[in-house]
């Protein structure tokens, strides 16, 4: 089977593909095909930019205020008016993405505790460390703390075993008990970057021990909600309960942030503007307020796929954002794209064996460009399609198809230029090579029309000259006589000898067959007509020929020795009549002769004129050698250019057995 080699190598690449998607290695997912999803993100904000809420502001400790209220970290006085400049506007609710799990001073954190209780809507964040930072177990009265920030229903999903893909906490660090207490709600802030250290999810509820805790931003949404810590639930591995409706989670209980640009995305203000009175508490009334940092110093920058600094605080707003609004981007589970893998491969092993290597290609990306149009338009509409592996198996089954017909009919070529290039025109073997199906290696049937050319009297002609003589002469004749064939778009079949046979038809069609041969006969004896005048003005013996022609069907392709010796030929009834009716121009006297099934294939163009300047003299109907039919024979002249063909036909009922060749 000639693609065999494709199927099987199309057969296997695709069952791989099936596999890696199935199994989705986290290495190519988060350092691959996560950078696809970034660029389909910020091409998402180019093309339909997400619009904004403005009820979320973001307070920054940023540049300014550390050089106006010194360096971080600040004294818990200093925040303590923060939250009291913060609160004096009525914020639903504020976040603070600040930790204050170390003891500053009894007077300080005393400070703090009354401002954030005076306020009574303060969300503040309670970090995990990993194993690396020790596994002391939480004291008791941390244990309260965490007690009451926990959610309050946890559920499971029937099938689902969410606990073995929980993202787990070790060791809590929660804030000053003191200031613990004081605060409406407590929300973790662990996150957890991909490989590529860039931040994508969220983590919505993180395991530590038995209990599940909330993340920040999830408290602070409830709470700008006015709901209660029990209007919340985790039903693990599959969703968050928000109130009356429901987030979608992965596995690991995880949220996939739709970021909305880089840092600012979100009304900012200055925390020293705010302090000293330049920005009035009133344009924070009935907003979302985030406390958190964005001065370099601070070391709290994320990276998101808009950004290489944003600030955490920032991610935690759109986190906020994408709760309230519902509107958190999602993973495909992977269904869509395993479909796509296999009916793409399907499609294309189909179609790329049957189009040209050009069309192949065109087809190939037209599918590639067709299934990136639709992971765009996906990411707009929220869901991240993967690319890499739909697209990786579509590009290698098409890289392996266009590779191996370019090979092919790179080899096809060569053989086409090697087989044909001694006996056609470089025009012609250009078309063959662009065509290659004219040039079909095996046998096929076609109306073609043959010439047969033979010097009269050659045998008595090299038994009276010197061998050296002769092939000089021949080979001048010979050579002349190609020319002519050449220029008539003729298949020059073989020299046998002194005799030449050429055929029209093939390999490629040539509707005005009979036509180019006529041609080329006449002006094969023309130019024999000047080089007999060369060749007596020499003082050297001149050579006549004979013309044979006939026109019908024969098998044309390669015949001989497979491997060994092949040539393009054609062989038939026709091609051996062709043949016999060269023998009888010595018969007849006649310079060339052709057969009544070419005068056929000429009425045509006869009858509408626009084969002129030719004489055909019907001779006889004759009964050749071999042969029980009779066919008539004509004698070809030609006329002046212009005119008009004369064709008298021969006597029906003059039928002459020959019995020589």
């Amino acid at each position: 089977m000639k693609n065999r080699s494709f199927y099987l190598f199309a057969l296997v690449v695709t069952l791989g593909t099936l596999l890696l998607q199935w199994k989705d290695p986290a290495i190519i997912r988060e350092h691959l095909e996560s950078r696809t999803y970034d660029l389909r993100m910020r091409l998402r904000e180019h093309l339909r930019p997400s619009p904004r809420r403005d009820d979320i502001v973001i307070v920054a400790i940023d540049e300014k205020s550390l050089e106006e209220y010194g360096r971080w970290p600040w004294s818990r006085t200093v925040t303590a008016r923060l939250v009291d400049a913060v609160f004096a506007g009525h914020p639903r609710v504020i976040g603070i993405d600040v930790l204050f799990s170390e003891p500053e001073s009894p007077a300080a954190d005393a400070a703090l505790a009354s401002a954030i209780k005076a306020a009574g809507n303060v969300v503040l964040p309670v970090v995990f460390s990993d194993a690396a930072a020790g596994t002391a177990a939480p004291s008791a009265e941390q244990n309260d703390l965490l007690w009451d920030a926990a959610f309050m229903e946890v559920k499971s999903v029937a099938g689902i075993s969410w606990k073995q893909w929980a993202v787990r906490g070790v060791r809590p660090l929660p804030p000053r008990p003191e200031i613990a207490r004081a605060a409406a709600a407590l929300g973790h802030v662990s996150s957890h970057p991909d490989m590529d250290g860039i931040l994508r999810w969220e983590i919505l509820a993180l395991m530590h021990g038995d209990d599940a805790y909330p993340s920040l931003a999830l408290q602070i949404a409830r709470l700008a909600q006015g709901m209660r810590q029990e209007d919340i639930g985790l039903y693990g591995g599959a969703n968050v309960r928000f109130g009356e409706r429901f987030i979608p989670t992965d596995l690991s209980n995880r949220v996939l942030v739709n970021y909305y640009g880089a840092e600012k995305s979100f009304p900012y203000i200055s925390a020293a503007d705010l302090l000293s009175g330049r920005v009035k508490a009133e344009l924070l009334n009935r907003k979302i307020v985030l406390i958190g940092t964005s001065a370099l110093a601070t070391y709290d920058q994320k990276v998101s796929p808009f950004s290489a600094d944003m600030p955490g605080v920032e991610k935690n707003a759109t986190v906020v954002e994408n709760i309230l609004s519902n509107k958190f981007m999602s993973k495909s589970p992977g269904v869509i794209e395993l479909a796509v893998i296999l009916g793409s491969a399907i499609l294309l092993m189909l179609l790329l064996p049957r189009l040209s290597a050009r069309n192949g290609v065109i087809v190939g990306f037209s599918l590639v460009g067709a299934y990136l149009v639709t992971a765009e338009i996906t990411c707009l509409n929220g869901v991240w399609l993967s690319l890499i592996y739909p697209m990786t198996n579509m590009l290698a089954i098409l890289t392996a198809q266009t590779v191996s017909k370019l090979l092919f009919e790179e080899k096809q070529s060569r053989q086409i230029r090697a087989m044909f290039s001694s006996y056609v025109t470089e025009r012609l073997v250009n078309e063959m090579i662009r065509n290659p199906e004219m040039a079909q290696l095996g046998g096929q049937k076609r109306e073609v029309t043959v010439l047969f050319s033979d010097v009269v009297g050659f045998t008595t002609y090299s038994e009276n000259h010197q061998p050296e003589e002769v092939v000089a002469i021949l080979n001048e004749y010979l050579g002349s006589m190609t020319d002519v064939v050449l220029k008539w778009e003729g298949v020059l079949d073989k020299f046998i000898g002194d005799a030449i046979v050429v055929f029209w038809g093939a390999p490629m069609r040539q509707d005005d067959h009979a036509e180019r041969a006529v041609r080329c006969a006449l002006e094969m004896q023309e130019k024999l007509d000047r080089l007999v005048q060369k060749w007596k003005a020499e003082g050297r013996t001149p050579l006549l020929s004979g013309i044979g022609l006939n026109t019908g069907e024969a098998i044309v392709g390669n015949i001989g020795a497979q491997g060994k010796k092949m040539d393009y030929t054609v062989i038939g009834d026709h091609v051996n009549l062709g043949a016999r009716v060269e023998g009888l121009t010595r018969h007849y006297g006649a310079r060339i002769l052709m057969t009544e099934y070419t005068l056929e294939r000429l009425r045509p163009a006869i009858a509408a004129g626009t084969f002129r300047g030719v004489s055909l003299l019907g001779l006889e109907r004759v009964i050749v050698k071999g042969k029980d039919t009779p066919v008539g024979i004509y004698s070809l002249n030609s006329l002046d250019s212009q005119a008009e063909t004369v064709v008298v036909e021969c006597d029906p009922e003059k039928i002459v057995r020959l019995t020589d060749k």
